[in-house]
């Protein structure tokens, strides 16, 4: 299937400096009805950008993106339950990215499967991106470093090289053993002529 090439992000955020996080508020358990990854991000974060009638709520700073590709949240992003959902619906809205000063375990490996990258970053470092709201940031996965274009602050984060390399390529791990492909055949061959 794969996904879009990740190298270098610069992009505007959506800020939502709220703590903990979970993955029921991504994207709540009513819309869990279908198997693919298709037509969640309608849904993200539904009971924050909707009323009870359902009509979108305009001060919901959500409701208005731009294009901008990173997401910026409190601390213990994707807590709760496990659903691969959550990952599914942040990308479908169209971010790539998510930094947080910590994520929970599960979600983090979900996004990485889907071709959205988790930046941990340190707390001082979430701070001050919350405290430059209209700048644009950097996230360069070759170099695992984020930058806020409007103050130069950079910072480095950790990655498995595993994943940056699927994502540097837009592979989920089908594409990753396709891609070896020609290898795997000429292994193959040299086997079989021993044999």
């Amino acid at each position: 299937m794969g996904f879009e090439k990740f190298t270098i992000l610069k992009s505007g955020t959506i800020n939502v400096p709220i703590e903990n996080i979970d993955t029921d508020q991504i994207i709540p358990a009513r819309f869990l009805k279908t198997t693919t990854r298709e037509g969640f991000g309608k849904n993200l974060f539904y009971d924050w950008r909707y009323d009870n009638e359902g009509e979108m709520i305009s001060s919901s700073e959500l409701n208005n993106n731009k294009g901008e590709k990173i997401l910026v949240a409190g601390r213990n992003f994707g807590c709760g339950s496990s659903r691969e959902h959550a990952a599914w619906a942040i990308y479908d809205y169209g971010f790539r990215a998510v930094i947080s000063s910590f994520f929970a375990d599960i979600f983090k490996n979900n996004a990485l499967n889907n071709g959205l990258l988790p930046v941990q970053v340190s707390d001082d470092f979430l701070n001050k991106i919350f405290k430059n709201p209209g700048s644009d940031i950097v996230i360069n996965l070759p170099e695992r470093s984020v930058t806020i274009s409007l103050t130069g602050e950079r910072e480095d984060f950790q990655i498995n090289s595993y994943k940056q390399n699927c994502l540097i390529n837009g592979f989920d791990d089908i594409d990753f053993l396709i891609s070896g492909r020609q290898e795997i055949e000429i292994f193959e061959n040299k086997r079989d002529r021993v044999l």
